[in-house]
């Protein structure tokens, strides 16, 4: 058998995958394991296909997702804590012709941000939001979050989330999919092969739709949080689809554009 020579893997004929030219250089600082790092490079790689690079801005808030500016070769913008929708309404008004699009945790998006959240979906603002859900607060110690699920214990839960007296989880996709102004809502996961691909096709429908001028396209990335939740990578992957699934089920949930 011959030598393969890095020459050889460099042709483009032998070439199977290379790094989206959407992310910068900067090695990802979250957690192993993390989702964060895969959801980036789906939402790069969709950029660089739709080749829309040069007239996209993100909008990164307050939390894990703050970091996205590190990572992403693209006009970024950072918002307050929860602002982001307010952020990134302001952006495509202003410009128009623009992909923008805002990439939340679940403390911030669905907790300081729910006014944001709701108000620019409502009016259905021509952007693209996209939400992790990891149940927990990760950047700022393990707090519960609006997400966190009955019985899921956190800093400030240690004997679990008492719905009793902190109330149900927030389905906060759901709630939004009811409001006049979303047009695409769906909910994803980037755990395994399968599970990214169909989070990318979504990602991907969600800019698109941007094109059509017709209201606000929301796409939930539910992952894990390995390091919060105080367990292996392996293991809080198993532990969000044997409890973070069955409470956040996977698929689209509203799709008015696939039914024109």
């Amino acid at each position: 058998m011959a030598n393969i020579t890095d020459e050889d893997i460099r042709k483009p004929e032998n070439l199977v995958y290379s790094r989206t030219k959407v992310l910068t250089e900067n090695i990802m600082s979250y957690c192993p394991g993390c989702g964060h790092g895969t959801a980036h490079r789906i939402i790069a790689e969709v950029i660089e296909e739709m080749g829309i690079q040069d007239k996209t801005v993100g909008i990164a808030p307050v939390g894990c997702s703050v970091l996205a500016y590190n990572f992403f070769d693209l006009d970024m913008q950072q918002a307050p804590h929860g602002r982001a929708p307010a952020v990134g309404t302001a952006v495509k008004r202003l410009l128009p012709d623009h992909f923008v699009f805002t990439y939340q945790g679940d403390g911030d998006l669905a907790a300081i941000g729910t006014a944001e959240t709701i108000h620019a979906c409502n009016r259905g603002e021509n952007i693209t939001m996209i939400f992790i859900n990891n149940g927990i607060y990760g950047m700022t110690g393990g707090q519960m979050a609006p997400t966190t699920l009955p019985g899921m214990k956190s800093s400030t839960s240690p004997y679990g989330r008492d719905v009793a007296t902190m109330g149900n989880p927030l389905k906060i996709t759901e709630l939004l999919a009811q409001l006049p102004g979303t047009i695409y809502v769906a909910r994803h996961a980037v755990h395994t092969p399968a599970a990214v691909r169909k989070a990318k096709k979504a990602v991907r429908k969600a800019f698109e739709n941007q094109k059509l001028n017709k209201g606000t396209s929301f796409v939930e990335i539910v992952s894990n949080c390995n390091s919060g939740w105080k367990m292996t990578p392996n293991q809080s992957n198993k532990w969000m689809v044997d409890h973070m699934f069955p409470y956040y089920p996977m698929g689209e949930i509203k799709d008015t554009v696939g039914k024109e």
